[in-house]
This record gives structure tokens, C-alpha cells and sequence, in this order.
């Protein structure tokens, strides 16, 4: 499942951060250096020997079990009281070495009872898995157990989202099988935890049903039955089997499911059959349903109800959707060995559009391929992206993702949730426990295919540097927690982005893509249909790669432990530069990994040193010696930015080169040439009104930002995104009045928070800089960036604020700029580069804007520029 959305939550949630970091101010320290190799190294990592059930090597061992669960299931929609009722029939195969004298089994729908375990841990200001709304849950009305021939009503308990059966005779070991018989009901929620739920179209309601029939708990090896709650954030442990089940909805209705539809010259129009034959041989998508078809009663004549038969074999799970007001189209997915599965997406008309849902079975298709080809072969016949009110979710053979996605956002919720086929749904771990053995996985899968799909059409590489303080920030959590004890703001980095990092270092930089991919497979391959563990997947790396990862393992899943590697200097050999050179370099925090460096020559020549982390089993502090003739001009530690170091300024070192500002040049005299460089004073002057369109990329989807002044004192910054309904955050400045506001809701402020803000909505804020109150310094030593000399000015605003701008000695225009605000509880910096100057009636404007906050880095796009539009006092509300 894709929270913090690869967008969606993660992305809002570095935005969410990024704008409070300017109404607030945050302690940013760094921890002392504390590495110690001891704990690193430590020899003891596994906690138990292999057994004939799992292998040491991390395989399934010869004695290996699992139980199996068989579904018939028959449900009917009342689309009027939005209501399903159902009957349900379990074949359970005991194939365990233990009798059972009970049963357990999910009952997923009371999570909506307004008494759930999950709506009391809930808080009160809401949340993704939060119920918006309250049903009755799970209204059974008859359990019925089938064994030795006999059917006998059950004895059975239900606690929360669980429900006990007690059986009179016990479950016999090693292939004991019966058969259990339920009836129930349940109403659809509207908003059914961001899991499943229906939304209302102009042409109808779309249904995405899941969690909809009673489900067998698992019975393993490890904990016997697993019976962990379902309170929202857990996801799913199912058992496999197949799946014949039968949804009767209204007959204008077109209905979706996991697996293979049964019977079509029931259900479909003999056009809509010979549609769908054609996409099943085309690698084009064909429209199976366009939005025509949608609105004219008669292409559906069918009267009454249907009944849509589906089958899905070898699965965990199957869920399915309904509407009146789905579009449907199709194309062909080829498989490895010349096999075929069909692509389709169904959405409604609004959700339609060449960047939108219109791409959707082209990104189902190419996902699909692209991770059969290169992990494990697609095993499900078909492969449905429903477009509903779920941002974002995965069932075997079917997901539901947001019907606002559009673009990069939805080729990557697509490209996320169906990765989910492999990893819970081939690979069958216990996302409760260990959502990373999911979601991780499955993220870093995603990466690899998107940097692939379309020629990378969609792929932008993610600079861990700027990740790492919030990866490892105060808040942190170690990978290995249960999602349900992850705090909700950080279980997009436990879950999700930190193992995937950790996957990607050890393909990279530590087993090499060739060992690391062969374990990876190796690894798939075993535990394909199976319930593996933590220590499975450990011991299978270790095995399958030839070598000890138990020192990466320990300090990147079960620990907060940070990187701060660093340059401590450069000697040469007897003061000779032709003898080679001595660089020292430091672990300064507690995990290790392995130094990649760029070093470059005063030459211009070039070079990349690869150390393996085994270097610091002989201490925080290492010295190698480096062959060379020449002096070294600088040396940099992960110049990829691929690790997530807490401190990469001393990641760099360079050889002094020092040039002393000329004499006679003062920082008042530098601003002025600023200012003149831009367009000059009296142009500044002239402009009465300001309108800056701006994009910024945040995982898988576009945060635009709107940004409008006009004199004397109005300001409005508005900050929206495509799968949003509101605004994520709008501030408004109007004289003295200051407002803020994050997703609709007003954000409380101090005076001096407020006058923050006001100091921002300045149209032009280097022309204060010249006045007297303003004090202004001029660093005696120019700096070099990005390839040209810089003067260093700082100026100190009369509220204490501190800007050290560095502008170009050749152009004079501002190229980087640090502010730091100082507070009780600390200081916060804000570092700006400013690059791609373009005129705009006259005036020269930075047409990209990149914003470090807090280690949160923000890439802003200017689109559009407009100087005195003619805005009014309508423009700012």
C-alpha cells in the first residue's frame, strides 16, 4: 500500500515540514562522535539455529508447512442502503503437526464499529486510517462448521476484528480438513480507511470493495495462530488458496474482480466481448467501455441484477469494484516464455485525460512486464487499476488507486500498488508485523522499474543527503516496529524509504548488482506462496550473496544508529607530492558502511576510491595512503549522494585556494550592483503587483505553489496539489493582518511568528537591505562556488535575523543565500540557491529555486512571471 504518498503523505509530509520550519523554530543538533566497532561487529546477530522447518541458509526446510484456506463466496450489492450481503464457505486444511481445537478468523469490517479497538487508538484529530464514519461491521447472522460429514451450528466468540470458533471435535494434524459456512452483512463505509470504500461520480458511485468476507488468521511455525487487531495502520497475514467467488450487483453496473472473469456472455454485451478479445492481442489500449458507452442506456440493455462469476487460484485475498460510471479499457501484458496476462483500468469519465487515467493500462502493462522480466513472472491472468476514492491500495490482481492521480502521481501509485503482487502477494509475509518486508520491498522494486519505464520518462533520483536528517531525525523509529506502534509521520521512512536505501547500498555498494540481484531472486523464488521471516530474508542475502551482512542488518533494520562520515585531512609522503598522499578519514556516528571517494587532481584528472566498511572494525578513524604524483584538489565522500549522511558538509574537502576581496569594495556596494544587475532600482520600484506560478516535485506527484504581492502590504502563498481537495497550506498577509492555514485548518500564531511571516511577503526585500537598520559585513575572503568566485555578504535584519548572501563577482547577481533565525529553543537555517536567471519586463528573475530546509531539500520550477497585472483586493483572500 502507498502511504505518505510517493506522494501523497511522504510528500506532504517534507512540505508539511518544509512550511512549518518557517513558523517555528526546531533544535537541529548533531549527537558527539560515538562510533564503536564493538557494537557494530558484534558476532551474535541470530537468535535461533535452523530447524527442519526453515533452513539456516534462509530456505524453507524439509519439513516446512503451511495451512491452506479455499473460499466460495457468493455477495450481493444493494446499491440503494449500500449494503453487501454474503455468504461464505471455508475449506481448511490443517496441515500442521498440531490437532487445533480452535479456529481464528478476521473479521475486518468491525474496525468501522464506532466500539473497534481501532477507532479508540485512533486520535482525535483524525488520520489516514481514522474512520470518518461508523457502521455495524460484520453483522453475522449464522456460523455453521462441516466436518466428518456432519454440519453443526459453531461455537464461536467475536473480539474486535476477530472471531474465535471452538470446535467439539479438534482440527486432526497433518491434513485434517473441514469446511466452515458463514453468513453475513456489512454496509460499505463512504471513507473505509483509505482501504476500501465508494465514491460518488456525476455518472454514479464507484464501489472498491475489499476486507469483505470473513478471512482464516494463520496458523505457522513461528507463533501458532497470528491474531494481532486490526486497527488500521497493520496491514494483512493470509493464508493461500483459491478463490470461486460470485458478485450480484445492478446490471448497468460493470464489475471488476480479482482473477478471471467466468462467465462474460453473461454479464457483457457481444460488444464489449469482442472488444475485449481484441485488447487481449493488442500491446495497444483498447477501449472497452469509452464515455459514450457510459451515459447511453442502451449500450447495456441487461434489466434487473447480473451475477459476475470470477475464479482466482493460488491467491491470499480477492477484491473487487462496481460502478455505472466506469470507462474500461485493455491491452495485452506479455509475460516471460511467450505467456499472456490483460491489463485493464477502469475510472470514471472525470478521471480521463491523455496525463492522466487515459495512461493507466499502459502504466499497469509496462509495471507488470518490467517486474515479471526482471524478479519473478506476473502469476495472475489479469491485472486491474481501479480509479476511486482509495489513494492508494493492492489486492492480488487488482488495485485501487486515487481516481485524482495524474501524471508522474499516478504512474507512481500504480507502479507501487502493483509491485504489491510481488511483495506480499507472491511472497506471503506478515505485513502486521513486518510491513518493510512489503512495503520496502516493494518500494525499492519501484525505483528500479521507473528508472526504467519509457525510457525513464518518470525517474528522478533522490539525493539522500537531504534525506538523511529527517530519516534519522529526533523522531526516528527503527525499521523493525510494528506499524501500529510507528508513529503516522514516520512510517513512511520505517516502512517504506529507509529499507528500500538499505536495499539499494547493498546492490550497489556492498554485494554488487550481480551477487545482490541473484540473492534477491533466490530469495523470491523460495519463499514464492510461503510465509518467510525477517531471518528467512537475512539468512538468504547472507547465503545466496557469500557474505556476513549481520553488521548492515543489525544497524540498518533494528536501529536508529546515523552516518556521519568525514575528510579529516590530507598529508603527503615526506612532505613530497610525487611519494602519493595520507588521507585520513573518520566514522564520526555509530553506523558503518562503506567510503566511496571522488578525488580530483590540481591536474583536472580525476579518480573514485572504493574502501569496504570492514574498514572501520579497526576503529573510528582510518588512514590509507593514495598514489599520485600531484597535489590533490579536493576529495569527496559519496559524491552520488546515495547515503543518507547526517553531516555531508565534511563530506567534502578541498585544498585551500584562497583570493582576498579587493580593496575598496564594501557590501553596501555589492547589493547595489545586485540590484542594478536585476533591473535597477527604479524598475523594482515600478512594480505594483507580483505573480510567481512555481512547481515543485515531491515524490510522485507536483505541489504547485502560487505567490501574489501587491503594494502596499498584500501577500498570499498558496500551496496546492492535484490529489488534494483544498489547499495543503494558504498564507495570507493583508497590512497587519496575518493568516495561515494547512489543509483548511487555521494554524495558531505568536506575534512573533506573525511578524515572520510578514517579513517574507516583501515584494522585493534587497532593497531594505540598504537601509541603516540593516547592518552589513563583507567577508575578507571570496569564495569559490559552482565554478565562479563569490563575495560573502551578511546582513543582520533588525529582528536578529542573520542572511549571508553570496553573489557572483562576474554578474553580480545572488547565487546562494543562508538565513538563520535564532530562538529559545534554538537556531533554524534556510539555504537557497538561486540559478537560471531570465528577464521578465526587464526585470531578472531566478527561474530555479532550490530551498534546503531543515535537510529537507525543495527543487522549485518558475513557470510563469507577472508584473503589474492589474491584481485587486479580490486576488488576496
Amino acid at each position: 500500500m502507498q502511504t505518505l504518498q510517493k506522494l501523497k503523505a511522504a510528500s506532504l509530509l517534507v512540505l508539511a515540514l518544509f512550511i512549518s520550519s518557517r513558523l517555528a523554530i526546531a533544535q537541529d543538533q548533531l549527537p558527539e562522535s560515538i562510533y564503536d566497532q564493538h557494537e557494530v561487529w558484534n558476532p551474535i546477530f541470530y537468535t535461533y539455529n535452523g530447524n527442519e522447518y526453515r533452513s539456516a541458509t534462509g530456505a524453507p526446510g524439509p519439513q516446512y508447512w503451511q495451512n491452506r484456506a479455499d473460499y466460495v463466496i457468493h455477495a450481493t450489492l444493494d446499491t440503494t442502503t449500500h449494503r453487501i450481503t454474503g455468504e461464505v464457505l471455508i475449506t481448511y486444511r490443517n496441515n500442521s503437526l498440531d490437532a487445533l481445537p480452535f479456529l481464528w478468523l478476521q473479521l475486518d469490517q468491525n474496525i468501522y464499529r464506532k466500539d473497534s479497538r481501532g477507532e479508540a487508538t485512533s486520535p482525535v484529530t483524525g488520520g489516514r486510517f481514522a474512520n470518518k464514519s461508523f457502521t455495524q461491521g460484520d453483522e453475522i447472522q449464522s456460523v455453521e462448521i462441516i466436518q466428518d460429514g456432519k454440519t453443526e451450528k459453531a461455537d464461536y466468540l467475536v473480539n474486535d476484528t476477530r472471531m474465535q470458533i471452538r470446535l467439539q471435535t479438534p482440527l486432526k494434524a497433518q491434513g485434517g480438513t473441514l469446511q466452515i459456512r458463514i453468513k453475513y452483512a456489512f454496509q460499505v463505509p463512504e471513507y473505509g480507511t483509505d482501504r476500501m470504500g465508494r465514491l460518488l461520480t456525476k455518472n454514479g458511485w464507484i464501489y472498491e470493495i475489499a476486507q469483505w468476507y470473513p478471512r482464516m488468521e494463520v496458523y505457522d511455525d513461528v507463533l501458532g495462530w497470528n491474531t494481532m487487531p486490526y486497527l488500521g495502520a497493520g496491514e494483512f497475514y493470509l493464508e493461500y488458496g483459491n478463490f470461486d467467488y460470485y458478485v450480484t450487483a445492478p446490471a448497468n453496473m460493470i464489475v471488476v474482480g480479482s482473477g478471471e472473469l467466468q462467465n462474460p456472455t453473461q454479464v457483457l454485451t457481444p460488444t464489449e466481448i469482442a472488444r475485449l478479445n481484441k485488447a487481449r492481442n493488442s500491446d495497444a489500449t483498447v477501449m472497452i467501455h469509452d464515455s459514450t458507452d457510459v451515459t447511453n442506456p442502451h449500450f447495456r440493455p441487461m434489466k434487473g441484477n447480473l451475477t459476475w462469476h470470477f475464479k482466482m487460484f493460488n491467491a491470499r485475498d480477492v477484491s473487487w469494484a462496481a460502478s455505472k460510471a466506469f470507462m474500461w479499457d485493455a491491452a495485452r501484458i506479455n509475460l516471460p516464455n511467450g505467456k499472456k496476462a490483460l491489463a485493464q483500468s477502469v475510472y470514471p469519465v472525470e478521471s480521463a485525460g491523455s496525463d492522466a487515467w487515459s495512461r493507466s493500462t499502459e502504466f499497469v502493462k509496462g509495471c507488470i512486464e518490467l517486474y515479471s522480466k526482471e524478479w519473478y513472472p506476473y502469476t495472475y491472468p489479469v491485472a486491474t487499476n481501479v480509479a476511486g476514492i482509495v489513494n492508494g491500495m493492492e489486492y492480488p490482481g487488482i488495485v485501487f488507486c486515487s481516481y485524482r492521480a495524474r501524471g508522474r502521481g499516478l504512474w507512481g501509485v500504480t507502479n507501487h500498488e502493483f509491485g504489491h503482487n510481488w511483495f506480499p502477494m507472491i511472497v506471503g509475509s506478515n505485513e502486521r508485523k513486518f510491513p518493510w518486508m512489503d512495503e520496502g520491498f516493494n518500494t525499492f522494486i519501484n525505483d528500479i522499474d521507473t528508472k526504467v519505464f519509457n525510457h525513464g520518462e518518470f525517474y528522478r533520483k533522490s539525493d539522500e543527503w537531504q534525506q538523511a536528517k529527517y530519516m534519522f531525525g529526533e523522531n526516528a523509529e527503527p525499521i523493525m516496529t510494528l506499524p501500529d506502534v510507528v508513529q503516522a509521520n514516520y512510517l513512511g521512512v520505517a516502512a517504506y524509504s529507509k529499507p528500500a536505501l538499505g536495499l539499494h547500498i547493498l546492490r550497489k555498494y556492498i554485494l554488487g548488482k550481480d551477487r545482490f540481484d541473484y540473492a534477491f531472486r533466490t530469495y523470491i523464488r523460495r519463499w514464492a506462496f510461503k510465509h518467510p521471516t525477517p531471518w528467512d530474508f537475512f539468512r538468504t542475502m547472507e547465503n545466496a550473496g557469500g557474505e556476513d551482512l549481520s553488521w548492515f542488518f543489525r544497524e540498518w533494520f533494528f536501529t536508529t544508529w546515523k552516518l556521519d562520515q568525514a575528510v579529516q585531512g590530507v598529508k603527503y609522503v615526506d612532505d613530497d607530492t610525487t611519494k602519493g598522499a595520507l588521507i585520513t578519514i573518520a566514522n564520526l556516528q555509530k553506523m558503518a558502511l562503506p567510503v566511496i571517494m571522488a578525488i580530483q587532481l590540481t591536474d583536472g584528472s580525476t579518480d573514485t576510491v572504493n574502501l569496504p566498511a570492514e574498514i572501520w572494525q579497526r576503529g573510528g578513524e582510518w588512514t590509507f595512503k593514495y598514489d599520485c604524483n600531484k597535489r590533490i584538489a579536493s576529495i569527496t565522500i559519496d559524491p552520488e549522494h546515495d547515503f543518507p549522511d547526517i553531516n555531508p558538509d565534511n563530506n567534502v574537502w578541498r585544498m585551500k585556494e584562497e583570493k582576498p576581496v579587493p580593496p575598496g569594495v564594501s557590501a553596501t556596494e555589492i547589493i547595489q550592483k545586485y540590484i542594478q544587475a536585476i533591473g535597477g532600482v527604479d524598475k523594482l520600484n515600478n512594480v505594483k503587483d507580483l505573480s510567481i506560478n512555481s512547481v515543485a516535485s515531491f515524490g510522485d506527484q507536483d505541489i504547485h505553489f502560487i505567490t501574489k504581492y501587491k503594494k502596499p502590504n498584500d501577500y498570499l502563498m498558496e500551496v496546492t496539489a492535484p490529489t488534494l481537495d483544498k489547499p495543503a497550506v494558504h498564507i495570507l498577509v493583508k497590512d497587519d493582518s496575518v493568516s495561515v492555514e494547512q489543509m483548511g485548518n487555521a494554524v495558531p500564531l505568536s506575534d512573533d511568528r506573525k511578524k515572520m511571516v510578514q517579513q517574507e511577503a516583501v515584494m522585493f526585500p534587497v532593497l531594505q537591505y540598504l537601509q541603516d537598520d540593516y547592518q552589513k559585513s563583507l567577508a575578507p575572503q571570496m569564495e569559490y562556488l559552482d565554478s565562479t568566485w563569490t563575495y560573502v555578504v551578511t546582513i543582520t535584519t533588525p529582528d536578529h535575523r542573520e542572511i549571508k548572501n553570496y553573489y557572483s563577482a562576474n554578474s553580480g547577481l545572488l547565487l546562494k543565500s543562508v538565513t538563520t533565525t535564532q530562538g529559545p529553543m534554538g537556531s533554524v537555517s534556510d539555504e537557497t540557491i538561486t540559478i537560471d536567471y531570465r528577464p521578465v519586463d526587464g526585470i531578472l528573475f531566478p527561474f530555479t529555486i532550490v530551498s534546503n530546509n531543515l535537510g529537507q531539500e525543495i527543487k522549485m520550477q518558475v513557470k510563469d512571471i507577472r508584473i503589474n497585472s492589474g491584481l485587486t483586493d479580490a486576488d488576496f483572500k
